[in-house]
């Protein structure tokens, strides 16, 4: 049986990953929707996200609609190949995830808002997957771009995590890292469900609501 068929859900190694290609994606950078750009340099005074929750076509979705988000894109993350295509990515042996890149402005949408979204908007407890959707590539994932958000990201699983308790869900899987290169999908795959409005979205339910709890203050001990 090959690597394909039987490991989609093992990360791969240096020794087993896909080769880097040696150019990035050429992808147009305008963003379908708001008529922007998604490629740096972005506005002044704006912070990036990076967020994956399984099929990043929907993802998109959600962050682009946002009040406050300048523009979005897909992409690539976490993996160990550099400039994978998307063939490539869904074999599991590049080791990304489908990630967003969220660019926000902060006086208008905090940085807890965007994780309020991507809590509620999939299943954080499910591994390797999301729902049918089956493989590295579907891992839920924050990779965080500051001190800052790695410690409200931090303090962000805490809460939802006690959320998901009280509702009798699972344990969160979601990885949490410094961000890594961030290598954009093919052209096609931007703002998809905008270009195509009948497209596969796996988003959407909420499982509990996303509370947070306040700097410190810890779970009640049960009776």
């Amino acid at each position: 049986m090959s690597w394909f068929s039987n490991k989609k859900t093992e990360m791969p190694t240096a020794d087993t990953a896909v080769a880097d290609r040696p150019l990035p994606m050429r992808v147009s950078g305008a963003h379908f929707v708001t008529g922007g750009s998604y490629l740096a340099p972005f506005p002044e005074g704006t912070e990036t996200a990076y967020l994956a929750m399984g099929c990043f076509w929907g993802a998109e979705r959600i962050f682009w609609q946002l009040p406050g988000v300048v523009t979005t894109a897909v992409g690539y993350q976490g993996g160990i190949t550099a400039n994978p295509s998307y063939e490539e990515v869904c074999t599991g042996r590049t080791g990304h995830t489908e990630a967003v890149l969220v660019v926000y402005d902060p006086v208008q949408v905090s940085y807890e808002a965007l994780l309020k979204a991507f809590w509620e908007n999939h299943d954080p407890t499910q591994g390797m997957r999301q729902g049918n959707d089956v493989g590295t590539q579907y891992r839920s994932a924050i990779y965080t771009t500051t001190e800052a958000q790695a410690a409200v990201a931090a303090q962000s699983v805490e809460s939802y995590q006690a959320s998901l308790n009280n509702g009798g869900f699972g344990e969160i899987t979601t990885e949490v890292a410094p961000a890594g290169p961030f290598y954009y999908a093919e052209e096609y795959h931007q703002q998809y469900l905008a270009k195509n409005p009948g497209g596969y979205c796996n988003h959407g339910f909420c499982q509990v609501a996303y509370e947070p709890r306040p700097k410190g203050e810890t779970e009640p001990a049960l009776a």
